[in-house]
């Protein structure tokens, strides 16, 4: 291979998020109460560190020490001096001419011998995250496999326990499976033991207790300041969820914050996303404060305009009382900027094409993908109580005709059942969702686009869907033959699903680029796809709805790993494609994010440059009190578990 998925280039595009105007329209309560729901976003995001790889937080906290004794500029000083090159001067020699290193050689070189083995690994366990010997996981004990997962979420669903913020862990006694279930709470907890399918579960409290006591400390500085009743009782129940560990009190929060309409300043905050669980029912710690960049808030419920991405909701909570999207908007001017000679894939006379409308476009297909896609589609549920949410005597199955005959029961959820494919398959019904409804002119002339502007918005739109599904194939290890990207998985499947179509619809072709190298061309012929791309997506589409909505796990299963599949057979070899989009990738960029400090009564914001410099300066200072506290707890909190992982 020439190019493989696990170098990253020393080229790496670096952007800053421009928040400046925004936040100094804000008045000076609200920039208190953006500053301290930034601050406790900031101290949880330590926990991905913890929830990615064992490494993960050594190789954080010995950059850390590093730059915090000598910036950028001066350590390529250091390296010159030492006789390395530009691109050399990020390697080992480094870091024992380093200022950290003749300070304290003893604590680097501990550093540098717990993490430089598996930074540098290539062995196929280490290579990608996954469960049991398909990669690496912290979110389960390295001896954990799926029957593992599978038995924990059952034991999970009968005492009525979220799995977001859990993780877990096996051990052998006696010849006795035994499980360790840790809830993330800043309180810590005696183990409840209980006894189930021939195995021995622990229930314990006072995961990441460390940070989650940050957390909810910010959060609590932060209700001083909080706009509405709303604000302040969402906060409240985010506070009781971290401290005690209740999903429970985080949804309460999440039922208050979908109340609070558009406020100046919005945030969300807790475990969120399960993309990177391999059993797909673990959140991701993460935090978001924004702030409105106009000086006038709007009080609309909903405004199509401004939506560009979503925070996920609960589904319960989604379905009876309602959800919130966020515009994360300097996000997006930076991430999808896109210069026409990096443009791959493309006929030449569509590139100029998708410059020009591929913001517009995707505006589009993010709003319908999360106001009509996540926002809409109902799962069929008998609660606890035997009480149905459907009429049994008259729901059918649109696909058959026949009476509904499966759905969830109690406490089963989505994301417990259809576990490890449960967040792309989400993913994917929700682009379907905006790729058909972008069809509409209704639709179309609400976010602005009447007449042939429409039509441009349109086939740019469905053009965007085709080229990602192959530069998805990046994110795919034929090794375990596995997806490591839900949004990535979701839109190869969409690319399969237009190329089965047929009739000229979507081309893929294996070329000779200009330098000589392999190349590939993908094409859309726009006068179909009001016909035969319309009526594929919709049959898909249905489908894929059909069985999420009565919990048909093998059904959908069937359907959604089927077109997932990346093989050498049939009309297109995939693997072959892969090699090729690996071959042209281009690096995703990297963001310089800004901080805040207080300064006597009031909030200032500090920005920093574009560039590794920036990126670098930003983390230096984003702990500024309690820098090498948090550091030294980060450290026992891996080093405790570090046996855990073989």
């Amino acid at each position: 291979m020439v190019d493989s998925q696990y170098y990253l280039p020393n080229d790496i595009g670096i952007s800053a998020l421009d928040c400046g105007e925004a936040f100094r329209l804000l008045s000076p309560k609200e920039q208190l109460y953006a500053h301290y729901l930034s601050r406790a976003a900031w101290y949880g995001g330590l926990v991905v560190l913890l929830q990615t790889s064992p490494e993960s937080p050594t190789i954080y906290v010995l950059l850390q020490k590093i730059f915090r004794k000598q910036p950028p500029a001066q350590l390529e000083a250091v390296a010159t001096a030492a006789g390395l090159s530009s691109e050399e001067y990020q390697f080992k020699a480094l870091v024992w001419e380093s200022q950290a290193y003749k300070e304290n050689p003893g604590e680097i070189e501990t550093l540098w011998n717990s993490c430089s083995h598996f930074l540098y690994s290539l062995e196929d366990k280490q290579k990608q995250l996954g469960l049991g010997n398909k990669g690496i996981t912290t979110y389960f004990s390295g001896n954990c496999c799926l029957e593992d997962a599978e038995l924990a979420q059952k034991f999970l669903d009968s005492k009525n326990l979220s799995a977001y913020n859990t993780r877990l862990f096996k051990k052998e006694s006696d010849g006795k499976r035994c499980y360790e279930v840790r809830l993330a709470a800043a309180a810590e907890t005696p183990c409840s033991m209980f006894e189930f399918e021939d195995a021995s579960f622990s229930v314990q409290r006072g995961d990441y207790a460390f940070l989650m006591e940050k957390v909810s400390q910010n959060l609590e500085k932060a209700k001083a300041y909080a706009a509405n009743e709303n604000q302040a009782k969402m906060l409240e129940e985010y506070i009781r969820s971290f401290t005690y560990g209740s999903v429970d009190a985080h949804k309460e929060g999440s039922r208050f914050w979908i109340k609070d309409k558009g406020p100046i300043v919005e945030s969300y905050i807790g475990f969120i996303e399960s993309y990177r669980d391999p059993f797909g029912s673990r959140g991701e710690f993460e935090g978001k404060s924004c702030c409105l960049n106009c000086p006038v808030a709007s009080q609309q419920e909903s405004t199509f305009q401004t939506v560009s991405t979503a925070i996920r909701s609960y589904d319960d909570i989604r379905q009876t009382e309602g959800f919130k999207n966020v515009s994360l908007g300097n996000v997006l001017a930076v991430a999808y900027a896109t210069q026409k000679e990096k443009l791959t894939f493309l006929d030449e006379k569509d590139k100029d094409l998708y410059i020009k409308w591929k913001g517009p476009s995707f505006e589009v297909q993010v709003g319908l993908h999360e106001l009509l896609g996540h926002g809409s589609g109902k799962l069929f549920v008998q609660d606890d109580k035997g009480k149905f949410n459907f009429d049994q005597a008259e729901v059918r199955n649109p696909e058959t005709g026949e009476l509904i005959s499966s759905w969830y029961k109690g406490s089963e959820t989505w994301d417990s059942k259809f576990s490890t494919i449960a967040s792309s398959y989400e993913e994917c019904r929700a682009e379907c969702v905006g790729l058909y409804l972008c069809l509409n002119k209704q639709v179309l002339s609400i976010f602005g686009h009447e007449g042939e502007e429409a039509e441009e918005v349109i086939y740019v739109n469905w053009l965007n869907m085709v080229r990602a599904g192959l530069l998805g194939l990046e994110f795919y290890t034929p090794e375990s033959k596995s997806w490591r990207q839900a949004h990535m998985q979701a839109r190869f499947v969409i690319l399969r699903v237009l190329l089965e179509a047929g009739e000229g619809l979507v081309t893929l072709s294996e070329i000779t680029g200009a330098d000589g190298r392999p190349d590939a061309l993908i094409t859309l012929d726009r006068s179909k796809i009001h016909t035969v791309g319309k009526s594929a997506i919709q049959k898909f589409l249905c489908k894929l709805q059909v069985h999420k909505s009565t919990a048909d796990v093998e059904g959908g299963r069937a359907l959604y790993e089927g077109y997932s599949a990346v093989t050498s057979d049939g009309s297109h070899n995939f693997l072959q494609f892969r090699e090729t989009v690996l071959l042209r990738k281009e690096a995703r960029k990297m963001f310089v994010q800004a901080n805040t400090q207080i300064k006597g009564e009031a909030v200032e914001l500090e920005e920093y440059e574009s560039s590794a410099a920036g990126l670098v300066q930003s983390f230096i200072q984003r702990f500024p009190e309690d820098a090498e506290e948090v550091e030294a707890q980060l450290l026992e909190l891996a080093s405790r578990d570090a046996t855990c992982w073989c």
